[in-house]
């Protein structure tokens, strides 16, 4: 039988959440993150535990200047000297959120999570599984 998947949340997946909250209950829709949430649990965590690959690879991403080109190889670097597979780093796309996730042995580990008109993600903070 093959061992379960556990999904595990960083430090920074953990951060991003208390930001959307506070920016949600300040905008008075705090329904709107117990709607996040319930997505979170409901949909997307036994989605990766079932289909850990389903998320598109990052790595993958067109990039359209000199400067993302840049940035894409030095996390190339980054990337390679904690895990093998570059796959392994993925984007799952939610309705209206992106979370950056990374599946690493039996372990999937919610990098990040930030609403679709965010443009980037902080990679520095990922560093610290």
């Amino acid at each position: 039988m093959a061992k379960k998947l556990v999904v595990k949340l960083t430090a920074n997946f953990e951060r991003n959440l208390a930001d959307i909250e506070l920016f949600l209950t300040e905008a008075d829709s705090p329904q709107a993150y117990d709607g996040l949430l319930d997505e979170l649990i409901d949909i997307v965590i036994p989605n990766l535990k079932r289909f850990p690959g389903m998320g598109r690879p990052f790595m993958n991403r067109a990039v359209g200047s000199v400067e993302a080109t840049n940035a894409l190889a030095a996390l190339r670097v980054k990337l390679a000297a904690l895990i093998a597979d570059p796959d392994a780093l993925r984007e799952y796309v939610m309705d209206n959120y992106l979370v950056l996730y990374a599946l690493i042995d039996e372990n999937i580990y919610l990098l990040s999570i930030k609403h679709h008109r965010q443009l980037s993600f902080n990679f520095e903070a990922h560093w610290r599984l």
